[in-house]
């Protein structure tokens, strides 16, 4: 019996190509933040709401396990390499462009982060706002495309492929279910 070549789907380039964007940018906004902007590091306050900072977050979302194990970079290097190849596969059948673009941007954010573990062990974040005594933790551009990606993976959930649903209906309705 012969093997038929896997398939990727026509989305799966434009999935790559987003997430190759988002390592760009986020790295080259790292790049920047280093080289001309936080040389001292210090906090830049930008606006009554937003600051430029430098902090280095060695945890993951929202600092959780942000500790001074020599072991964290490593193991959350590790799970993000193996969360983006997941995700890699789950974007070769990407069937809709909602769905390939928000898990770029996923990706894409990922190995963002995953850049910044290996060569620093940890993650370089920047952006910091804050409104009425509430504090939100500092990220960056990596961290926005994912959470970006995750709005779009879960509206596309909830949301998307309308004609599928109509068809489920349908089929539904000629077979008495």
């Amino acid at each position: 019996m012969l093997n038929r070549p896997a398939t990727v789907s026509p989305l799966f380039w434009r999935g790559v190509a987003l997430a190759a964007l988002v390592v760009l940018v986020d790295q080259a906004s790292k790049w920047w933040i280093f080289q001309h902007v936080m040389m001292p590091p210090r906090v830049i306050e930008v606006t009554s709401y937003f600051n430029l900072v430098m902090t280095w977050n060695r945890g993951v979302s929202f600092g959780l396990f942000n500790t001074d194990s020599p072991y964290n970079a490593l193991v959350l290097s590790a799970v993000a390499f193996c969360i983006s190849a997941l995700l890699l596969v789950w974007l070769a059948r990407a069937d809709r462009p909602a769905l390939a673009y928000g898990l770029g941007a996923v990706i894409g954010g990922a190995l963002g982060n995953l850049v910044d573990r290996l060569r620093f062990g940890a993650v370089a974040d920047f952006l910091d706002f804050h409104v009425w005594g509430y504090h939100w933790p500092a990220f960056n551009v990596a961290d926005s495309a994912i959470t970006l990606g995750m709005a779009v993976l879960i509206a596309e959930s909830l949301f998307g492929a309308p004609d599928e649903r109509r068809k489920d209906k349908e089929f539904g309705r000629e077979h008495g279910k």
